[in-house]
């Protein structure tokens, strides 16, 4: 099945789950958040492929994850202060830019990782050690160390990696196959033998 949805191009990754912090100023996006309030909605994240966050509309990738608004702020008038949490990833069918440079595409929601995925020992460890030394309150609630898609998107986050890297990790579908990958840069790093 699928939907039209606002996207938004930008040099990062949102994963489900996760939390993205945002400065809107731009009147298209301006715009694009006072609906997605208005209406409940949410808006499709992808990386940029090709172009810049601002001026021209920008290429996205064809994978992208979609935002709900959790929370905003208007501290002057044509700035929003917004988070947004990640939910479902999706597969950019086609995509349209209006006047205003505000793009909206078709999308098909792709299939979430089972619930309970069995977790690579390697990357829960990793994970545990980084969450004990920022704190528990920079991952979202609850952690899931004992589910492996939680703990696959939650390194891929945190992790210093390229962007493509990243965008990588969210297009693998397998659960197991990301945390294989992720398990892959941890070794290269010498950070899990």
């Amino acid at each position: 099945m699928t939907e039209e949805q606002f996207i938004f191009p930008l040099g990062t990754v949102l994963y489900p789950g996760g939390a993205l912090a945002l400065r809107i100023f731009e009147q298209r996006y301006i715009e694009m958040t006072k609906t997605c309030l208005r209406d409940e909605r949410p808006f499709g994240v992808c990386l940029i492929r090709e172009g810049r966050e601002v001026g021209e509309p920008a290429v996205p990738e064809t994978i992208g994850c979609l935002a709900s608004i959790e929370s905003w702020d208007m501290p002057q008038l044509g700035l929003f202060h917004l988070v947004g949490r990640g939910s479902d990833r999706f597969r950019l069918l086609d995509s349209r830019a209006a006047k205003n440079g505000l793009i909206t595409g078709t999308i098909e929601r792709l299939p979430a990782d089972p619930p309970q995925a069995p977790v690579d020992a390697g990357c829960r460890d990793i994970l545990k050690v980084l969450i004990e030394r920022v704190g528990e309150a920079h991952f979202p609630a609850p952690v899931l160390l004992d589910d492996g898609s939680w703990v696959s998107y939650r390194l891929a986050e945190v992790l210093p990696l390229d962007a493509r890297v990243k965008q990588t990790l969210l297009e693998i579908d397998d659960v197991a196959q990301r945390q294989a990958k992720l398990r892959e840069i941890l070794i290269s790093k010498g950070l899990v033998s």
